[in-house]
């Protein structure tokens, strides 16, 4: 009988766990290159739409059946307007004015949301480990896309006991403080990251109608059709100053960190240990921060390496929140958690 590919100890087979989510932070290497010789919906154009027609294509030679039903098809349209159109929009407009590591750790933050949301409407409950992990993401997501004066100002008020400046300050400074938020790439990332988790969610009713790989492969080509119409109305010479290695760089992100990290990780995710594969998660965005330093020289402000240290932290104890409770005895979250895996399922 032929093991679990998630439970393989092949050399190989570790390298093939590992390739999605090289590929995902990769790919926010190669977009963020071709950024300042392209417009952002373009990339998410290039982005989706090949990768969505590649999914299409390999579901239809496994013999999965496109979606057939009115409710099948407004519910990819919905999905694919969220987590195709306004995720790769956001992403790519983000892009513009944040690194390719900080972008990624942003974008990963994700299972924070999809974890609440979960709650709410799933009612899974998230226990000791899980909200140890929230409010680690809390302060790192508030280190990651605060400006960093404000932080220190702040921070220099309360330690002062200067609570009366403290109010000033943020009297002062909160129309300034709003105004970069919305023109900050940090926010930007996260108002993707937001995207993709109600995309994450809605994943389980897209499921109920149409099968979830077809439904997948769809849901980029329609998000796909519709950034380049807002491309096409929005943006100009989107491709007149692309050479051939920054084509290459967007197919690298299609092809590879879009329909081949997706094969993998839904071949591993529906015949092997999907715990096991989830953990893998907080990869993508280290291989993103360390290719973003080796060949865009990307580098953190030290508020900024905290707070990548603590989101990463919160991934990890969200995702494994039910594997620590079971391991150390108690905390458990007592309920499910599939919804935050599914997050990464989600094209980064």
């Amino acid at each position: 009988m032929l093991s679990n590919p998630t439970d393989s100890k092949s050399p190989w087979m570790t390298v093939l766990l590992i390739a999605p989510f090289f590929l995902w932070g990769t790919a926010m290497v190669a977009m963020k290159g071709v950024v300042p010789h392209t417009t952002p919906l373009f990339i998410a154009t290039i982005r989706l739409l090949p990768a969505g027609l590649l999914v299409i294509a390999v579901a239809r030679l496994l013999g999965r059946a496109h979606p057939q039903t009115w409710q099948a098809w407004t519910w990819i349209t919905v999905f694919g307007l969220v987590d195709g159109a306004m995720f790769q929009g956001f992403l790519a407009e983000g892009l513009e004015r944040t690194g390719a590591g900080l972008g990624s750790v942003m974008i990963d933050s994700q299972p924070i949301a999809v974890a609440l949301m979960a709650r709410f409407l799933f009612g899974e409950l998230i226990g000791f480990w899980g909200f140890l992990g929230l409010g680690f993401g809390l302060v790192g997501i508030s280190l990651l896309g605060l400006p960093d004066e404000w932080i220190f100002n702040a921070y220099n008020a309360l330690i002062h006991g200067q609570f009366g400046s403290l109010v000033t300050l943020v009297e002062t400074d909160v129309a300034t403080v709003i105004d970069q938020l919305f023109h900050n790439g940090e926010w930007l990332m996260l108002l993707a990251a937001l995207s993709m988790a109600v995309g994450t969610v809605m994943i389980r009713y897209v499921a109920k109608h149409a099968d979830p790989v077809m439904a997948t492969g769809w849901h980029m080509v329609i998000g796909g059709v519709v950034v380049f119409a807002l491309s096409y109305q929005t943006e100009f010479l989107q491709y007149s100053f692309l050479s051939g290695a920054d084509w290459l760089a967007l197919a690298y992100a299609s092809i590879f960190g879009g329909a081949i990290a997706y094969g993998l990780f839904f071949y591993f995710a529906s015949s092997g240990n999907l715990t096991s594969l989830i953990a893998l998660t907080f990869l993508t965005p280290v291989f993103a921060l360390l290719f973003g330093y080796g060949f865009l020289g990307e580098v953190l402000s030290p508020l900024q390496g905290t707070g990548v240290l603590l989101t990463l932290v919160s991934i990890y104890l969200i995702n494994q929140r039910d594997t620590l409770a079971e391991k150390l005895g108690w905390g458990h979250a007592d309920g499910p958690s599939q919804a935050t895996p599914m997050g990464q399922t989600e094209l980064e």
